[in-house]
């Protein structure tokens, strides 16, 4: 064997001692580093937590030990591949502190746009914590578990900020005047929590998830509220694409326009002598919203690049939500409210958090021991691992990618087909198999169509993450220069284009309504949630799928 191929073959054996597991030494020196203090840096997955501080000592031990055979009498094959050996493990180690610089760079770039906050789409409310302080205008929407009404506060008669006023008329399907009634207020049905506050606050603290820091009067925060599921709800910091509840109290159920033709059973046996509802009800405050997604896509059909927006705001507060250990479980696009930016592109808002799993602990499992246990709602839009559980003893649900799974069949609506896990389409997410999902129009960009493939896939184990799925898309639409890397020279590229990226949406935001629109919001989004790993495991997806599709049209092309 010639020493050339003996230290190919050594600096191959290098590269993959990572994988085999034959590093012991690395184990014994990181140890020992431990014991001193010091803390294995995170570049690496924590099954190689290992090897993390000490492969440039072991690359300097192996070369040492090639060098020492060379004066001590080993045999040239023997020096050959000790010091390839050697030559292996610190070229890993080479490109490992370059994960560690490019790491370190996403860290950064993620603290500086972690610390812009969202501005809320309204002013702040000086008062409103009484029924009789707003005037209700027109029902504007009703679900199972409430009723939606235009709402005006003459406490505050500016309440849209200013950049916002002249674009919220541009929806033709808005049912009501927003300038007149920029507020909506949303009435609770009531039919077993009681009458008093307290009760009716711990019963329907769900709805409480996305509620702002003063939505409540500070007295009514002292109440204890422990939902349905043993456990203090959530409360969500603000994101542009998740609704946001300003005001939450309860009053007397009053007779509403359209409450007799509408809901006469929920109504209190005072306005109705056959009703069956409480008294008292919790009522909400929101932002009034031109219509919902469904509404929309009724009427008009995006274009594509508008259509892999949308998906991508659905993903980027499904990712909020995650984050934060909250899972809607209802989300439809009944659910998801629609209004325009300041250059006519659709903004999502999730809403109605009434089916939310909300856990203290974060971890998105909810014990499934009896069929009491609420799965949550829209059984058509569930994902397979929560329709096929079967409850048992130690049985949990995971939820940390149904509502992804829900993001990717909506999608299908947002692109101009039928939803098909509705009944009309005839597939049931219990037992669809892929190959069955209908396919997308032509003109769906194909990574978007890869995106909207995986988020479909049965198995949540090979299913992306909201946040790498959204992830996907942003590379799509803004990295397209950044995607062709595999060794560390493209991860420099790509940091130069996170850096690139950063000074662009920084310099959007000082420009006023311009940081306001849409796209900017998606951008500052993607950098507050900046993590490394997460791009890689984009970047693989999205790689992987360009080759399977370049696969599937040279085939087509052969038949």
């Amino acid at each position: 064997m010639s020493v050339k191929h003996v230290i190919s073959r050594g600096l191959q054996l290098g590269r993959s001692l990572l994988h085999l597991g034959f590093l012991k030494s690395g184990g014994r020196v990181a140890a020992k580093l431990r014991v001193n203090g010091l803390q294995p840096r995170a570049f690496l997955p924590s099954r190689y937590r290992y090897y993390r501080t000490s492969l440039r000592g072991l690359a300097a031990q192996l070369q040492s030990a090639g060098l020492g055979r060379r004066f001590g009498g080993g045999s040239p094959r023997n020096r050959s591949v000790f010091l390839a050996l050697g030559f292996g493990v610190g070229l890993i180690e080479q490109q490992l502190e370059e994960d560690r610089r490019s790491a370190a760079t996403c860290r950064e770039i993620q603290a500086v746009f972690s610390r812009k906050g969202f501005q809320s789409p309204l002013k702040p409310l000086t008062s409103g914590y009484k029924l009789e302080d707003y005037v209700i205008g027109n029902q504007i929407g009703k679900g199972s578990n409430g009723a939606v009404y235009e709402a005006a506060a003459p406490f505050a008669p500016l309440t849209l900020r200013e950049d916002e006023d002249e674009e919220e008329t541009a929806c033709s399907l808005a049912c009501c005047s927003l300038k007149k009634f920029p507020l909506a207020i949303k009435m609770m049905w009531n039919f077993g929590a009681g009458s008093s506050s307290e009760a009716i606050l711990k019963s329907m603290s769900q709805e409480l998830v996305p509620a702002a820091p003063l939505a409540l009067k500070r007295e009514k925060e002292q109440i204890t509220l422990d939902g349905h599921f043993g456990v203090l709800p959530k409360r969500l910091s603000a994101h542009p694409n998740v609704i946001r509840v300003h005001r939450a109290f309860t009053a007397d159920v009053p007779l509403l326009p359209g409450a007799q033709e509408e809901y006469p059973d929920v109504l209190p046996a005072r306005l109705n002598p056959a009703g069956l509802g409480n008294n008292r009800t919790l009522f909400l405050v929101m932002k009034n919203y031109a219509c919902t997604l469904r509404q929309f896509l009724e009427a008009s059909t995006p274009d594509c690049r508008q259509g892999s927006l949308m998906v991508l705001q659905l993903l980027e507060a499904v990712d909020h939500l995650c984050r934060q250990g909250v899972a809607h479980r209802d989300l439809k696009s009944d659910n998801v409210l629609l209004e325009y930016d300041s250059d006519g592109c659709p903004r999502l808002v999730i809403t109605d958090f009434g089916c939310c799993l909300a856990q203290s602990d974060s971890s998105l499992k909810l014990p499934f021991n009896s069929m009491w246990v609420s799965r949550g709602g829209n059984a058509s839009l569930m994902a397979p691992e929560v329709t096929t559980a079967v409850p048992g003893c130690g049985v949990a649900i995971d939820y940390s990618k149904s509502d992804a799974w829900a993001v990717g069949a909506i999608s299908y609506e947002i692109f101009g087909h039928h939803n098909p896990f509705y009944r009309a389409a005839g597939l049931e997410s219990r037992s669809y198999q892929e190959q069955q999902l209908p396919p997308l129009p032509a003109g769906v960009p194909a990574d978007v169509q890869s995106v909207i493939r995986l988020l479909l896939r049965r198995n949540p184990g090979k299913r992306p993450s909201a946040r790498v799925a959204a992830n996907m898309l942003h590379l799509s639409l803004w990295g397209r220069g950044a995607l062709a890397y595999q060794d560390s020279v493209g991860v420099r590229k790509l940091v130069d284009w996170l850096l690139c990226q950063s000074a662009v949406v920084l310099l959007r935001g000082c420009r006023g309504p311009a940081g306001n629109t849409v796209e900017a919001e998606l951008q500052r989004s993607f950098l507050s949630n900046l993590e490394l790993e997460d791009l890689r495991t984009a970047v693989g997806f999205l790689l992987h799928g360009r080759e399977q599709s370049l696969i599937h049209n040279t085939q087509n092309v052969s038949s």
